[in-house]
């Protein structure tokens, strides 16, 4: 296993953490925009779970915002992370390493969503739910997109 190889993966999980549909989004859009992932890639090429990911995570960034939102680190929130880490972390990790790339971003997502929650339980004492949850979005598309537009080629 090459450490460096699988920072792609470490990220992703990093974006997990805050938004659980981002990666596998921001992964369908690169899909779509004709860019290969270093890892295999199993689900995301089905057209339903590509253009399923678009719609989950774009509904996530507007669910994020409603008062009744609950916390990311509730057991349905850890396990769409789980989930979502582990399929973006192996696509973007080199081929043949795809399992070690899930282990990695998943390790990352887990504990940092429960950082990511403090951060934006700080932020919203602040600045309240909404602005908050729109700089966080912000961060964290620019993060995701940044990854995959680094680790995938076209």
């Amino acid at each position: 296993m090459n450490t460096p190889s699988l920072l792609p993966s470490a990220l992703i999980g990093a974006v997990a953490s805050a938004r659980s549909m981002t990666p596998m989004a921001t992964i369908a859009a690169a899909r779509l925009a004709k860019r290969d992932t270093p890892g295999e890639l199993f689900l995301l090429d089905r057209p339903l779970f590509k253009y399923g990911a678009l719609a989950m995570g774009a509904g996530e960034l507007a669910g994020d915002k409603m008062k009744s939102a609950p916390d990311r680190t509730v057991f349905l929130g850890l396990l769409a992370r789980v989930l979502s880490a582990g399929i973006a972390g192996a696509a973007l990790a080199p081929r043949g390493e795809e399992k070690a790339g899930a282990a990695v971003a998943v390790a990352t997502a887990v504990p940092l969503a429960y950082l990511t929650l403090a951060g934006r339980k700080k932020a919203m004492a602040s600045m309240g739910q909404t602005k908050s949850g729109l700089i966080e979005d912000a961060l964290v598309m620019a993060a995701g997109a940044a990854v995959v537009a680094l680790a995938t080629r076209r």
